[in-house]
């Protein structure tokens, strides 16, 4: 059975969806968790409240903003005592057509897309595994990307890029990180059933969407959270360096 007794975890963007699912699977599983939020303290809040177990703690911080990512890392560590396993869920979405914006609203979109998808991501590794280093403590990470890192995404495509961007980078610091005992992995999920989601799946394109996969559906938080999880895990170590799909065979790629 999967253990992270007595581990410390810090979760980004998990005030709710996919990361809130992650915090509350660690949590479960003996964690004390950090659940980590930009805007949403109330949401984060009540996250807390309801994982198993003590220990855990609210954080805010806008990862684009490397100050204060550097001032998160720091708290969690305090509050915490370390960090044991990072996960990478923080991320925006933002629709973009080329042919339907405006220059300005493109140049927008893939500023912001990219400082918190990527370099957010860049950053809060670079200030965790530098404590996972300087204490010699063996750590897990795991980057939570996207199946449209693979199948691309017409109308967001820096949300595409940045996620495929994040796949590389999780990658080329697998190889790094192996030699101080840190391992990073990726999951990249499709579709999954979240607030956020709710509605486009609710709509007139949510039956198209679960037909993608030969499921007839869409994947849960929890089935993605289960998947970090084990990629967190010591069973996984060997897995160093890999993407795990998770979008139910709905994109298949070689």
């Amino acid at each position: 059975m999967i253990d992270f007794d007595g581990r410390a975890v810090l979760v980004t963007g998990s005030s709710r969806g996919i990361g809130a699912a992650i915090a509350t699977r660690l949590a479960g599983l003996g964690a004390r968790v950090a659940v980590h939020y930009r805007t949403g303290r109330d949401a984060a809040g009540a996250v807390v409240s309801g994982l198993p177990g003590d220990g855990h703690v609210a954080v805010g911080a806008d990862v684009a903003d490397p100050a204060e990512v550097a001032g998160m890392v720091d708290r969690v560590v305090d509050a915490v005592g370390g960090i044991d396993v990072l996960v990478n869920n923080a991320g925006v979405y933002i629709r973009h057509p080329l042919d339907e914006v405006s220059y300005e609203t493109w140049q927008v979109a893939w500023r912001e897309v990219l400082a918190t998808n990527l370099i957010g991501a860049a950053n809060v590794t670079w200030c965790v595994a530098r404590h996972m280093i300087g204490t010699g403590r063996a750590g897990r990470i795991v980057n939570v990307s996207s199946r449209g890192a693979f199948r691309g995404e017409p109308d967001h495509p820096a949300y595409g890029a940045s996620k495929a961007a994040l796949n590389s980078m999780g990658q080329s610091l697998a190889q790094h990180l192996a030699p101080h005992g840190i391992t990073v992995t990726t999951v990249a999920p499709g579709f999954v059933e979240t607030d956020m989601a709710a509605p486009l799946l609710a709509g007139p394109q949510g039956e198209a969407i679960r037909a993608q996969s030969p499921l007839g559906r869409v994947a849960t938080a929890d089935e993605i959270a289960g998947i970090v999880a084990f990629l967190a895990s010591d069973d996984a170590v060997i897995a160093t360096g890999a993407i795990v799909d998770a979008n139910g065979a709905s994109y298949l790629r070689t």
